[in-house]
Protein backbone atom coordinates (compact mmCIF):
# COMPACT_ATOMS: atom_id res chain seq x y z
CA UNK A 1 0.00 0.00 0.00
CA UNK A 2 2.84 2.38 0.82
CA UNK A 3 4.40 1.66 -2.55
CA UNK A 4 1.20 2.69 -4.36
CA UNK A 5 0.94 5.92 -2.36
CA UNK A 6 4.62 6.73 -2.94
CA UNK A 7 4.30 6.10 -6.69
CA UNK A 8 1.15 8.21 -6.89
CA UNK A 9 2.76 11.15 -5.10
CA UNK A 10 5.85 10.87 -7.31
CA UNK A 11 3.69 10.82 -10.44
CA UNK A 12 1.67 13.86 -9.36
CA UNK A 13 4.78 15.87 -8.49
CA UNK A 14 6.49 14.94 -11.76
CA UNK A 15 3.53 15.78 -13.97
CA UNK A 16 2.83 18.97 -12.00
CA UNK A 17 6.38 20.21 -12.40
CA UNK A 18 6.30 19.48 -16.14
CA UNK A 19 3.03 21.36 -16.55
CA UNK A 20 4.31 24.39 -14.64
CA UNK A 21 7.61 24.41 -16.56
CA UNK A 22 5.78 24.59 -19.89
CA UNK A 23 3.74 27.61 -18.86
CA UNK A 24 0.20 26.56 -19.65
CA UNK A 25 -1.86 29.58 -20.69
CA UNK A 26 -5.50 30.04 -21.56
CA UNK A 27 -6.54 31.77 -24.79
CA UNK A 28 -7.74 35.35 -24.53
CA UNK A 29 -11.11 34.75 -26.16
CA UNK A 30 -12.71 31.35 -26.57
CA UNK A 31 -13.63 30.48 -30.12
CA UNK A 32 -17.38 30.30 -30.40
CA UNK A 33 -19.26 28.42 -33.07
CA UNK A 34 -22.64 29.74 -34.18
CA UNK A 35 -25.58 27.51 -33.35
CA UNK A 36 -27.85 27.88 -36.35
CA UNK A 37 -31.39 26.59 -36.28
CA UNK A 38 -31.69 26.50 -32.51
CA UNK A 39 -35.10 28.20 -32.72
CA UNK A 40 -36.35 25.57 -35.18
CA UNK A 41 -35.07 22.80 -32.92
CA UNK A 42 -36.93 24.27 -29.94
CA UNK A 43 -40.13 24.73 -31.95
CA UNK A 44 -40.07 21.17 -33.25
CA UNK A 45 -39.36 19.85 -29.76
CA UNK A 46 -42.33 21.79 -28.43
CA UNK A 47 -44.52 20.43 -31.22
CA UNK A 48 -43.48 16.86 -30.43
CA UNK A 49 -44.13 17.39 -26.72
CA UNK A 50 -47.56 18.86 -27.49
CA UNK A 51 -48.39 15.91 -29.76
CA UNK A 52 -47.34 13.41 -27.11
CA UNK A 53 -49.26 15.15 -24.31
CA UNK A 54 -52.33 15.60 -26.50
CA UNK A 55 -52.65 11.82 -26.99
CA UNK A 56 -52.90 11.27 -23.24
Amino acid sequence: MRNIIRNTITFIVTIGSMALAQGITLPNEPSQAPIGGLGWLAALGGALAYKKLRKK
